[in-house]
């Protein structure tokens, strides 16, 4: 079984940025496809970012280049760097891995019933 512990959440005002992490609790971290979701109020789930054993990088469309994903296998951590951030970015945001998989559409990258694993999440306010 998979744990994975988000952490780097909080309060930022409009503009600002926050750094989120992920550590995963396996021996191999690049043996893992692995991405971030995200629930704001009274919203449903959706798909963040994504990265798979390829390293092969998805986002989604409101992203716009002020959402960054990444990946150190040495320290077993996901990361989602977030700037520019707006108040419809405030959220819970969750991580999320699957063993290895690529060449996924966007689309299907981006699709948590591809991840077997999902974190307990952290939020995100922006105001």
């Amino acid at each position: 079984h998979v744990q994975l512990v988000e952490s780097g959440g909080g309060s930022v005002e409009i503009g600002g940025s926050l750094k989120l992490s992920c550590t995963a609790s396996v021996a191999i971290f690049d043996a893992y496809s692995m991405g971030w979701f995200r629930q704001g109020p009274g919203e449903q789930r959706e798909g963040v970012a994504s990265i798979d054993g390829n390293d092969r990088t998805s986002y989604g469309d409101f992203v716009k280049d002020r959402l960054t994903i990444s990946r150190d296998n040495t320290k077993t951590t996901l990361y989602l760097q977030m700037d520019s951030l707006k108040p419809e970015d405030t959220a819970m945001y969750y991580c999320a891995a699957d063993k290895w998989w690529s060449g996924k559409s966007s689309a299907q990258a981006l699709k948590l019933l591809n991840f077997a694993y999902l974190g307990r999440g952290t939020q995100v306010t922006v105001s």
